[in-house]
């Protein structure tokens, strides 16, 4: 039996698909920038001591950063709830001073340990490389969490419907931080990233921030700080974000020790691969927090949003993997630099399509996740986080052993696999079986087509003719198949909003 606040008035409905495209853009936006950013970061750097240090610190970063976006979904159902029931400035504040506490005092933990920090990060790596490691993170860790308020004050304006303003601070706090980068690059190094990204996070949080005071939304009510409850569910909501971004961390390590550069390879691999996770997925689940908490859900309704979300995002991710899997050394030539062309790029263009599984299992992830809070169930999330962990790394040293790189990209990939069961698991088991059949259909079909698509033309043409013929056939075979998951899908996401 389902039960929610209410369906939303027929305004609130025809509002969301703009919201949903609002999100999407400036999602598409941020991706842009971060992935000028990191052209720009190997054409000005290569591949060096240097970058397997900055890029070790920023691995934490990323792990504080997706964990506070992902949080973003965790606190839109207290948020709506707070705010049918008249309690929204009081909620928020409360989280925002609760907030504040913890990023001083984990900056300042993480600035007078940043030494061994950055030793265990790097690994085995060149004393070069812990030094760029350790100054990063002084910088890297505050701009995290300028993040996370990003993400507290996006969430109190999500609870009213107003998903715009915040796309549009992302939106600039991305082309900010590219600008300050592009600036500073040649004259102070790797570092000049990190300011760029407290920059990114100042305006991300300050324009939100300065919309809710304007609007009075953080004023009147009682004070109730509650910070211990606050943080509790703060720990609640990241554990797991954290957790999965602590696997790629995992990697990282397990990479360094495979000699100067296997770092910064694997690190473009996962983050282009996070890109076609957040463009397409992330953008979906951000605007369904608020409607399916008034809704509510059951397992069966749980199912069918991960099941018709999924196929949306996985249609255009298989694409993305086969045209990689065919001509991603050549792209990774053009777009960052000499120092990835030849073996290298050919070896980063092939991590992305090893990286396909991860994608299918995070897309799946990334929508599962924001359900454990709109139906009220996280309890199981804190010793989740621990279990992947020490699941995955043993995993990540004997698959990184036997097969290197690719290795490390088939154990993430079972690792969030495990965790997206658990998490479905923990919603309802019939959640689980549902979800699995729906899930096997849809990798089963888009594996099909891809390798129809790409894998026959690679072995008759190769290179860029098979991956513009491919590319031409998958969208043909889709438009021709059109498979029912798909119509559903489409259907579905449609009828959300």
């Amino acid at each position: 039996m389902r039960a929610g606040l209410s369906n939303g008035s027929p305004s609130r409905r025809r509002s969301a698909l703009r919201s949903g495209l609002l999100t999407g853009l400036s999602l598409a936006v941020m991706s842009g920038t971060a992935a000028a950013v990191g052209a720009l970061l190997a054409h000005k750097f290569g591949r060096t001591a240097e970058t397997d240090g900055f890029l070790a610190a920023y691995g934490v970063y990323l792990v504080l950063v997706l964990a506070a976006q992902s949080f973003r979904v965790v606190v839109v159902p207290d948020l709506t709830r707070a705010a049918a029931s008249g309690r929204l400035a009081t909620e928020t504040r409360a989280y925002l001073v609760s907030f504040v506490l913890a990023a001083a005092a984990v900056s300042v933990v993480a600035g007078l340990l940043r030494h061994p920090i950055a030793d265990a990060i790097t690994g085995s790596l060149p004393d070069r490389s812990s030094e760029v490691a350790a100054e990063a993170l002084v910088y890297l860790v505050p701009a995290a969490f300028a993040q996370l308020l990003a993400a507290l004050a996006a969430s109190a304006l999500a609870a009213r419907d107003d998903y715009g303003l915040a796309a549009f601070a992302y939106a600039a706090g991305g082309v900010a931080g590219l600008v300050c980068f592009v600036v500073l690059a040649d004259a102070h190094g790797t570092i000049a990233l990190a300011w760029a990204a407290g920059l990114n996070g100042a305006i991300s949080f300050g324009i939100p921030l300065g919309a809710l005071l304007l609007r009075g939304e953080l004023a009147g009510g009682s004070l109730e700080l509650r910070v211990p409850a606050r943080l509790w569910r703060l720990a609640q909501g990241s554990a797991v974000p954290i957790a999965i971004q602590g696997l790629y961390l995992v990697c990282l390590r397990f990479a360094a020790d495979r000699g100067i550069g296997s770092v910064t390879s694997f690190s473009y691999a996962y983050l282009i691969a996070a890109v076609f996770v957040a463009v397409t997925a992330a953008s979906v689940a951000l605007i369904s927090s608020a409607p399916l908490t008034r809704r509510g859900l059951d397992a069966e309704a749980a199912a069918a949003h991960v099941v018709h979300s999924s196929w949306l995002s996985l249609a255009l991710i298989a694409a993305a993997a086969g045209i990689f899997a065919l001509v991603g050394g050549r792209v990774a030539g053009v777009v960052l630099g000499d120092a990835f062309t030849g073996d290298v790029g050919r070896e980063l263009g092939h991590l992305v399509a090893y990286l396909a599984p991860w994608m299918f299992a995070s897309v799946a992830f990334t929508l599962t996740f924001p359900l454990v809070f709109v139906i009220g169930r996280p309890r199981p999330l804190v010793p989740l986080a621990a279990a992947a962990v020490a699941v995955h790394v043993p995993l990540a040293w004997g698959l990184g052993k036997a097969f290197g790189l690719p290795g490390l990209a088939v154990a993430i990939a079972l690792s969030t696999l495990l965790v997206l069961a658990a998490l479905l698991y923990a919603i309802a088991p019939r959640a689980l079986r549902l979800s699995a059949v729906g899930l096997g259909e849809l990798a089963a079909t888009e594996a099909a087509l891809a390798g129809v698509s790409f894998g026959l033309l690679a072995l008759v043409l190769g290179g860029i003719p098979a991956a513009l013929l491919g590319l031409a056939l998958y969208g043909a075979l889709l438009l021709a198949w059109r498979p029912r998951g798909l119509r559903e899908a489409w259907a579905y996401v449609r009828a959300l909003h």
